[in-house]
């Protein structure tokens, strides 16, 4: 019972569209229909500012740290066990799967990355906090969101398979299938920067 309120609790935090109720409730417009079209941080930030997009960021990274602690702090399995991490993962992809498909807002989402990096963050904090200086270096050097969310989510299973050893075999399958998911949700944006056509960030005039 504790684990399937989590699951749906986790669900519920993860389709909080933090993005949208933020440019409806401060600005009058849905983000969705402006900019890259998406309900993420980026596009927040395109479009609305960065005193709009980096709340929503950081709501967005907290909404899946906290669905992935949801077992640990409702108790639903013994702490350090494997039974523990599985339920934190399955709170985790609820979370992720709010996020792009939200309850509250028509199922029309975000790409979850934010959102993944809260998730990854209450799992693997100090491996989590080594990709986000991954992905703030790329950032830095090349001006692209999406290359730097790219990269380090993808390096993120190679760094726990390497350096930040972990005993649950689950836990890797879940990395290395966030990392293929990620990937995935960038495909135009994979496009978009083989054709030279993507957008820096950094260079983006700010509203």
């Amino acid at each position: 019972m504790l684990s399937l309120l989590a699951f749906v609790l986790a669900y519920l935090a993860g389709s909080i569209p933090s993005a949208v109720w933020a440019g409806k409730f401060f600005h009058g417009i849905d983000v969705r229909e402006h900019g890259s079209g998406n309900a993420g941080a980026t596009n927040t930030v395109r479009v609305l500012g960065w005193k709009t997009g980096i709340p929503v960021l950081l709501f967005d990274l907290f909404k899946g740290w906290l669905a992935a602690s949801l077992p640990l702090f409702l108790g639903a399995a013994p702490d350090g066990s494997e039974q523990l991490t599985a339920l934190q993962i399955i709170c985790g992809m609820a979370a992720i799967l709010g996020h792009v498909f939200p309850l509250f807002a028509g199922f029309r989402g975000g790409k979850g990355v934010a959102t993944t990096f809260g998730v990854l963050l209450a799992l693997q904090p100090w491996l989590t906090l080594t990709c986000a200086g991954i992905f703030l270096v790329v950032l830095l050097i090349s001006g692209y969101v999406s290359l730097g969310s790219m990269i380090s989510v993808i390096m993120f299973p190679v760094l726990l398979m390497t350096l930040f050893h972990t005993p649950s075999l689950l836990f890797k399958i879940f990395a290395v299938t966030v990392a293929i998911a990620v990937v995935l949700t960038h495909s135009k944006n994979i496009s978009r920067l083989l054709k030279g056509e993507e957008k820096k960030f950094l260079k983006l005039k700010k509203k």
